[in-house]
C-alpha cells in the first residue's frame, strides 16, 4: 500500500499549487484595472519594466543613447561613452556602470544598471500605482509555474507508483485512474487561468498590462523614433532592427559564459 502514500502526497501538491494560484488570481481580480491606471500614461521606461524587469530598463536606456550617439555599442559586445552627460537618473546610472574609462563591456554595464537605485525607485512607485507586482508577491505567474511543477510532479509520483510491485488484487490501471484525478485537477487549473487570467505577467499587474496594451496600440502604424524605442520596450532587444546593434546585445551571453568559466 506504499502507492497510497505517494497519491497523497500527489494530491498534496497539486492540491497546494491550486489553491496558491486560486488565491494569486483572486487578488489581481480584485483590483479593478481601468480604475488603478484611468489616470497614468507610461513612459517608456515603465513600459520596459512591466514587460520584462530591471534589465529591460537598462537594455531600453543603451539603445535609446545608441540611438541618438550619445553612446556607441560596438557589435563586439563594447560600450563606449560619447556624451558623459545622463540626461535623466536611467542614462546617468548607465554612464556610471560604464565607469571613469568610458569603455566597458555591455554585459556588466546591463548587470549594474539594472541593479541601480535608479530602476529600484522605479519599481516602487509602479508598485505604489498598482501597475507592478511587489518583489516577492505571489503573482498569477509564480502561480501557474508552481502548477506546472505540480502537474510534472504527480506523473513523476504516479510513475513510481506503477513501478512499484503491486499485489495481484490491485490492477494497475486502477492505481493509475486514481493519479489521473489530481493530474486533472493541475490540468483544469492551467487551463480556466489562461482562458480568464492570460496573459500573465511576472512583472505587471492586470492594470499595467492593460496600460502596455494600450500603449502599444498608439505606437503601432507610425514610424518614429519613439514607436521604435516602445517596441523595444516592449518585446525587448530582439525588436532592434540595426544588425550591428543587435549584434552588441548577442554578446552577454557569451560574457556571462566566459565569466564564470574564469571565477571556477
Amino acid at each position: 500500500m506504499f502507492w497510497v502514500l505517494l497519491l497523497l502526497s500527489a494530491w498534496a501538491v497539486a492540491g497546494l499549487a491550486c489553491l496558491r494560484l486560486c488565491l494569486a488570481a483572486v487578488r489581481a481580480a480584485a483590483v479593478d484595472p481601468h480604475a488603478v491606471g484611468r489616470e497614468h500614461a507610461l513612459t517608456l521606461y515603465e513600459a520596459a519594466f512591466l514587460s520584462g524587469g530591471p534589465r529591460r530598463v537598462a537594455d531600453l536606456t543603451l539603445v535609446s543613447m545608441a540611438r541618438q550617439r550619445r553612446l556607441l555599442l560596438a557589435h563586439t559586445g563594447w560600450a563606449t561613452v560619447v556624451d558623459p552627460c545622463g540626461r535623466d537618473e536611467m542614462e546617468r546610472s548607465v554612464i556610471g556602470a560604464i565607469g571613469p574609462e568610458g569603455q566597458s563591456r555591455i554585459a556588466p554595464v546591463r548587470s549594474a544598471a539594472a541593479t541601480a537605485d535608479a530602476v529600484r525607485g522605479l519599481a516602487d512607485r509602479l508598485v505604489g500605482a498598482g501597475l507592478a507586482v511587489p518583489d516577492g508577491a505571489p503573482g498569477v505567474a509564480a502561480g501557474v509555474r508552481r502548477v506546472r511543477f505540480a502537474a510534472v510532479a504527480v506523473c513523476a509520483l504516479g510513475a513510481c507508483a506503477l513501478a512499484l510491485p503491486l499485489p495481484v488484487d490491485q490492477p494497475r490501471l486502477l492505481i493509475a485512474l486514481w493519479f489521473a484525478l489530481p493530474l486533472t485537477l493541475t490540468l483544469g487549473c492551467l487551463a480556466i487561468t489562461r482562458m480568464e487570467v492570460h496573459p500573465y505577467s511576472r512583472w505587471a499587474s492586470p492594470a499595467g498590462q492593460r496600460l502596455i496594451s494600450a500603449l502599444v496600440r498608439h505606437a503601432d502604424g507610425t514610424a518614429d523614433d519613439r514607436a521604435y524605442l516602445t517596441s523595444v520596450a516592449v518585446r525587448g532587444v530582439h525588436a532592434i532592427g540595426e544588425p550591428d546593434l543587435r549584434a552588441a546585445f548577442a554578446h552577454r551571453e557569451d560574457y556571462a559564459e566566459e565569466h564564470w568559466e574564469r571565477r571556477a
